[in-house]
């Protein structure tokens, strides 16, 4: 049921946009279901804060106040079932403790869709819950998180956290966003936008200074893609210049080191879900470039040494358009659930002025029949990157 709920909520949120009668990329025009938006929001208004002190496991190392996860893809050890756990690539184990995750992204939609809200309806009362929900998570001290990752993606028998637990925190990007985007518009209590500003201050710093945040930095696939796209998102709101630059030459890093002579990502391709990692890899270098590019550095227009991201979008493009052309085998799981109609591409289209890439977009359904694929899409209201 909780499942149904979800996908119900997210195609009412989702904005509808529609293409422009001109013919250039640059003439796309942003039109959407106010109604849709504001009668999801009326929903949300009736939902307390969930903050992760609701929930606690005994397997975990760390305190009430600790974010924790275990790896998705680690299972008992049929030949050892008391030893520790095992690695399955792609198949995740429902039986891991996914109370925390699902917290937060459902932190995440709430914030984001009562954000839209109020940027569209300029009613105050979106804003509020909004805040409620930000205390709750970020100020509170009864029951905010602590703002690292020390206990995610624990493995039974292995290890109590890793650093590749950082990917959990990408539903925060958009929190990140909807904070910037209130305050501008006057619609936060200042105390409590500067304790919001100095939680993501503490977080960012965590995540370029610990070992696991260095660890992720250095991961080499996607799990180092997001890891910047975080640091430039929150370094955005905290206000560091310095992670801007340093996002900017992580981005050309990565796409020098990941991306082949055809725009693929090997590293992705050659996993058990290289359609969807693909996609997610992406959808991770499109907020990257959105939010780090400056006049004089517009990563959109960087050029590696096998192409720019528009040659990756290039690479996938086709078969977002039809997938019936994949010439890979289809994913182990959620293969017939995608595409969406996430961010990435729309950034894409919109930054580069590629006016088939906004037109597959506004083709595709934003509807998330699964919480996979609602997790790996963590960016869900295109509103807050469009203005």
């Amino acid at each position: 049921m909780k499942t149904q709920v979800l996908v119900l909520l997210v195609v009412l949120v989702s904005p509808v946009f529609l293409l422009g009668q001109k013919n250039m990329a640059s003439d796309f025009s942003l039109n959407f279901n106010q109604k849709a938006v504001i009668d999801a929001a009326e929903i949300y208004l009736h939902q307390p804060p969930v903050p992760i002190t609701r929930f606690t496991c005994e397997r975990s190392a760390g305190g009430p106040h600790d974010f924790y996860s275990e790896g998705d893809y680690w299972w008992p050890n049929p030949d050892d079932p008391n030893g520790p756990y095992i690695r399955r690539d792609g198949q995740t184990n429902p039986e891991n403790f996914t109370a925390h995750r699902e917290a937060l992204w459902d932190f995440s939609r709430w914030v984001s869709a009562l954000t839209v809200a109020y940027l569209v309806s300029g009613e105050e009362k979106y804003a509020s819950h909004a805040q409620a929900h930000l205390n709750a998570w970020l100020v509170d001290e009864t029951t905010k998180m602590n703002p690292n990752l020390l206990y995610a993606q624990a493995i039974k028998g292995r290890v109590t956290g890793r650093g590749i637990g950082i990917i959990d925190a990408i539903h925060l990007i958009e929190v990140s966003r909807s904070i910037q985007l209130l305050h501008e518009k006057g619609a936060l209590e200042e105390a409590g936008f500067l304790k919001m500003k100095i939680w993501f201050s503490q977080f960012v710093e965590w995540l370029t200074t610990h070992p696991y945040g260095i660890d992720e930095r250095d991961h080499g696939n996607n799990h180092s893609t997001w890891w910047a796209a975080q640091v430039a998102a929150f370094a955005d709101l905290a206000g560091r210049p310095d992670l801007m630059e340093l996002c900017r030459q992580q981005f050309k890093k990565l796409l020098n080191a990941q991306m082949d002579e055809s725009g693929g990502f090997p590293a992705e391709l050659s996993r058990t879900k290289p359609y969807d990692y693909s996609l997610f890899n992406l959808e991770a270098y499109s907020i990257l470039a959105h939010i780090a590019s400056t006049e004089t550095d517009n990563l959109w227009t960087y050029e590696g040494k096998h192409g720019s991201l528009e040659k990756a979008w290039n690479f996938m493009h086709p078969f977002i358009a039809d997938k019936s052309g994949w010439p890979l085998p289809p994913d182990v799981e959620h293969f017939d659930e995608l595409p969406i109609q996430s961010c990435g591409l729309l950034l894409a289209g919109l930054a580069l002025e590629n006016r088939q890439f906004l037109e597959t977009w506004q083709g595709l359904s934003p509807e998330r029949k699964s919480k996979e694929v609602d997790r790996t899409f963590p960016l869900r209201q295109p509103v807050l990157w469009v203005k």
